[in-house]
């Protein structure tokens, strides 16, 4: 998608690389990476692991947020996490699950289009199924409410 990046901490701690990219925004997934460029770029930071257990989809509203927001405005999103696996893949397919009204199937086909290792844990997919049911049955609901 225009203006959004998928990678990993590689690519968030290479300067050379953001600039190159025009990045303007980081999005980082992670227990333990603290922002390198802090006065370069917009970040947003989610500590979490990598775990199956852990609920990544707390913050889909928000990080989708953060990205729509960022690209509304002109700019590029990094989103990632250590490897560019799991979590930062998970976020970019709920995001476009939300915004792009992309089915999990269709949105996760995409994105692994563009990055063939990605692979979410199962925890994340399954979130990742359950999040792109709510969002039809809250616009099936806005439908009935607007007819």
């Amino acid at each position: 998608m225009e203006g959004l990046y998928l990678g990993s901490v590689g690519a968030a701690y290479t300067r050379t690389s953001l600039k190159l990219r025009k990045i303007t925004h980081i999005l980082t997934l992670c227990d333990c990476l603290p922002p390198k460029f802090p006065g370069e770029f917009n970040y947003k930071v989610i500590e979490v692991l990598d775990d199956p257990s852990v609920r990544l989809s707390a913050h889909f509203r928000e990080t989708g947020e953060f990205i729509n927001a960022a690209i509304r405005e002109g700019g590029q999103v990094l989103v990632h996490c250590f490897a560019g696996v799991s979590r930062s893949a998970t976020v970019v397919i709920a995001y476009l699950i939300a915004y792009h009204q992309m089915s999990y199937k269709d949105a996760f086909a995409l994105v692994q289009n563009r990055r063939p290792w990605i692979n979410p844990n199962p925890g994340f997919c399954a979130q990742l199924r359950r999040y792109e049911t709510w969002l039809k049955e809250q616009q099936s609901k806005s439908a009935k409410q607007d007819s």
